[in-house]
């Protein structure tokens, strides 16, 4: 059978799930490529780390020019993270005749437009299935299954981190601290978790999915966002009371040819596909305008989710799917966006708010009277009794549909207001 010979670059966790793969089912996957994937090389920086998969001789090395310069390696999986030395690095592949599998969203988030730009120059392609939403084939779904079809909205649970928190929250009561704690312990969030707590690791997922689903160019700092590092436990619990488990969701929404995208902590229907998804698993919900609703639901990171859609990937190429594909969507090029992104000023929602207030007659007229003056109507009010200490009592509205740029005036003006204290609490109501 022909070989087609592969390299790897990186065998941490996800890049020894692919040396793995490729040697413990190389039947497997020569059966499906028609051909072998013979890996050749895998670079690492430490030859003498221990590694939970056996090389053959000859095939580890340190130096990544032993793959560059090889112009026998045809497929490389570039699994290094960060930015530099990973641009550097991609750059010198693409540019030694070698076609590039990633798992790498944010080097993608960050320079995808320079990096496809130099491979489309060369003749050469970049997969990347891998850098969203882990073993979940949702690129290939929206690039090629769904390539008849107007993507309308896409919801995703896209850091499976976050998602690993607030199920915590919710089903133990326990605050974010703690739970952060545990998620750490476990191996679920990093030593510094800022990216997927902040919201910034889903956003970097959600700007790859707009460029695929939407043809949109957005950089991923631009999108709105808000994490789960200030969420109060006490607003998961609130939640919960009025039917809804709270889920970090990245969102993107196409009304009539502008996009909305936003990234934030959000209340979703009890029992609903996405308000059931748990612990550190990933899941989009999208409509097409003729499929309709679809849900994809799985293990959006770990060693061996990832490494199958590294492998898948791998294949397409060595077949030459990829070069198809790749140079048919154009992606991040300079072809004029066939849409817009704008402002959420004029998103339309339902609102979760919670207003800190003193138990004092007459609190609700005031914080409606706000809400009335900025086109916002009431659809119920939950309010619990006052703390004996400070006679401060949260009260808990859920609006009717409005504007986020209304919501959010009028949550500045009901800020003000001499009977409330602190900041309102204000999310949206996904459905």
């Amino acid at each position: 059978m022909e070989k087609t010979k592969v390299a790897i670059i990186g065998l941490g966790t996800v890049g020894s799930g692919v040396a793995r793969l490729l040697l413990d089912h190389g039947d497997r996957t020569a059966r499906h490529a028609g051909r072998v994937l013979w890996l050749e090389k895998g670079v690492v920086r430490d030859l003498k780390k221990a590694r939970d998969c056996d090389l053959p001789a000859g095939v580890l090395t340190d130096n990544v020019d032993d793959v560059i310069n090889d112009p026998s390696i045809k497929v490389v999986a570039h699994l290094v993270g960060g930015l530099e030395p990973a641009r550097t690095i991609m750059l010198k592949l693409l540019e030694s005749g070698k076609d590039v599998v990633t798992a790498n969203k944010a080097l993608l988030a960050e320079h995808g437009a320079e990096l496809f730009d130099r491979a489309r120059e060369l003749g050469r392609s970049i997969a990347f299935e891998a850098s969203v939403a882990g073993g979940i084939p949702i690129i290939a779904n929206i690039s090629t299954c769904l390539s008849a079809n107007q993507i309308v909205s896409l919801h995703g649970i896209l850091n499976g981190t976050s998602n690993f928190i607030l199920s915590k929250m919710s089903d133990e009561g326990a605050p974010y601290a703690t739970v952060l704690a545990e998620a750490q312990r476990l191996g679920y969030a990093e030593a510094d978790p800022t990216m997927d707590v902040d919201g910034s690791d889903a956003a970097q997922k959600l700007a790859i999915l707009a460029q695929l689903a939407f043809g949109a160019r957005v950089d991923w700092k631009d999108i709105p966002r808000v994490g789960i590092d200030k969420l109060d436990v006490a607003d998961v619990r609130y939640a919960k009371q009025l039917g809804y488990q709270i889920k970090l969701l990245a969102t993107a929404d196409l009304v009539d040819d502008t996009l909305e995208l936003d990234v934030s902590p959000a209340l979703v229907r009890s029992g609903s596909p996405l308000a059931e998804v748990s612990g550190p698993f990933n899941a989009i919900r999208l409509k097409g305008d003729a499929v309709g609703p679809l849900f994809y639901f799985g293990q959006g990171a770990g060693q061996m989710p990832t490494a199958s859609a590294v492998v898948a990937d791998m294949i397409d190429t060595a077949v030459g799917r990829t070069a198809i594909t790749f140079n048919t969507l154009e992606l991040w090029s300079n072809r004029q966006a066939r849409v817009t992104t704008a402002p959420n000023d004029a998103a339309k929602a339902k609102f979760y708010l919670r207003v800190m207030v003193k138990d004092t007659p007459g609190v609700l007229a005031q914080v409606a009277t706000v809400l009335g003056k900025h086109d916002i109507s009431i659809a119920s009010v939950l309010q619990h009794e006052p703390s004996l200490q400070e006679g401060i009592v949260p009260l808990i509205i859920m609006t009717h549909e409005a504007s986020e740029g209304d919501a959010a005036r009028a949550c500045e003006e009901i800020d003000k207001l001499a009977s409330v204290r602190g900041e309102t609490v204000r999310m949206w109501v996904r459905g």
